[in-house]
């Protein structure tokens, strides 16, 4: 039983389980989008038949303006809803089957948010809310725990480039280099190169349209115009969408490890130029440091940023840091 435990507490089985757990939730999330909006689609689509039928009937003998109009708004309404009026309002497969709903939901968990294809209903509507309130969180954890692990060998690569470089070239010029491998390994193998299927498979794209989807999706930008499978008589809709929403997850995934890369060089850490400094402690972090006490009354027992600011400037002077732990055992000592 305690090896179970054990198991159980390893964490590379928490991570399997994380992931099952994920699957398993964007699975329920596109399902219920499937059920929930499938109707509303169905019966769209047989309004804007009849209406398009009507209409023929109409135009026998005349058309006014506003009947015009009317026909109009509707096949404009429906097509900002991804139902299009061509070819007798005809799909090879509809909007909300299992394969584009769990692309709806994976775009909904990665904040891309296209927004070509949207619930109708209110009930999708305030599913989705309390959907990607839980989801967004969950997918930012899991990500964060697979990165860890991608990592890895991202820093052996750098760890090799020291041994062979490191006595001819500095360790930020070897540490540039890494991120540069890293980066055409990134925009190679998840931009240029899905760009360029992208383009076989999307008639109506050419190569820097497809580029553009790319870079536009896994910065999360997701600004609609393009979409993938979108085209009413692309085949195997649902799969399409299946196979691009694997490659959107892998691609987020292949951009935070980039992230991770550039933030471990300390020059390239613009941020750090921005962040709050303890160089100077405030009137409010002094007033911490004489008023806080431990419950026995025995003194201060946390005063890190005035204590470092103080331990680095004697330092500096010939001293030697101490931490404030270690002063504090050395009195207790005493």
């Amino acid at each position: 039983m305690s090896s179970l435990a054990r198991l159980v507490r390893h964490p590379e089985c928490r991570l399997l389980t994380h992931v099952v757990v994920f699957v398993v939730y964007l699975c329920i999330g596109a399902a219920t989008f499937q059920f929930l909006e499938g109707h509303g689609e169905r019966t769209l689509v047989s309004d804007l038949r009849a209406t398009r039928d009507q209409f023929s009937d109409i135009t026998k003998d005349c058309i006014s303006e506003e009947e015009l109009e009317r026909f109009i708004e509707k096949v404009v309404s429906a097509a900002n809803r991804g139902v299009s009026a061509t070819r007798n309002v005809t799909m090879s497969e509809p909007n909300w089957s299992f394969g584009q709903a769990l692309f709806f939901a994976s775009t909904v968990l990665t904040t891309i948010g296209y927004g070509r294809v949207t619930p109708l209903s209110d009930v999708g509507k305030a599913f989705c809310i309390v959907y990607a309130v839980i989801g967004i969180p969950l997918t930012l954890i899991l990500f964060t725990a697979l990165v860890e692990r991608i990592i890895i060998p991202v820093k052996a690569f750098l760890y090799f480039l020291f041994r062979k470089l490191g006595h001819l070239y500095k360790a930020f010029h070897i540490q540039l280099l890494h991120l540069m491998i890293t980066l055409v390994a990134l925009v190679t193998l998840f931009m240029l190169v899905p760009a360029g299927i992208y383009t076989v498979l999307e008639p109506s794209w050419n190569y820097l349209d497809a580029f553009y989807y790319c870079f536009i999706s896994l910065t999360t930008i997701g600004l609609g115009d393009f979409v993938p499978g979108d085209n009413a008589d692309q085949p195997h809709r649902a799969l399409y969408k299946v196979a691009t929403t694997v490659y959107l997850l892998l691609g987020l995934l292949m951009m935070m490890t980039t992230l991770s890369v550039l933030y471990e060089i300390p020059e390239l850490n613009l941020g750090f130029h921005f962040y709050l400094k303890n160089d100077c402690p405030d009137d409010e972090q002094t007033r911490l440091r004489g008023d806080t006490t431990d419950a026995s009354g025995a003194g201060p027992k946390y005063r890190k940023q005035v204590d470092d600011a103080e331990n680095q400037a004697g330092s500096s002077s010939g001293g030697t840091y101490q931490s404030f732990q270690d002063k504090e055992v050395g009195e207790e000592d005493q």
